[in-house]
């Protein structure tokens, strides 16, 4: 039986990591940051037939209908279009 990418050259991590990692203060924030857009945009696509509107439209192009919510949230985060802010501690 032949493994399913047999055939087919591997697809790299698209952005590159490097200009992910140019956007944010760590690769922690990186993850934390793509996870959240990416839940945001899979509830979107959830709610688009009840018409309520609550979350954010996917902001980044990506040419394919069948992005994944993890591919066009990492997607935005290369672009510059989804930011993050770190709170400050509050002071005792």
């Amino acid at each position: 039986m032949a493994h399913p990418s047999e055939g087919r050259p591997l697809r790299m991590i698209e952005p590159k990591i490097d200009d992910l990692q140019a956007q944010v203060d760590s690769r922690y924030t990186l993850v934390i940051l793509a996870a959240k857009r990416a839940r945001e945009i899979n509830s979107y696509y959830s709610q688009l037939g009840e018409g309520r509107g609550e979350f954010v439209p996917p902001l980044a192009e990506t040419g394919d209908l069948r992005s994944k919510p993890l591919a066009i949230a990492l997607q935005e985060i290369a672009e510059g279009k989804v930011v993050f802010e770190r709170l400050e501690a509050p002071a005792d």
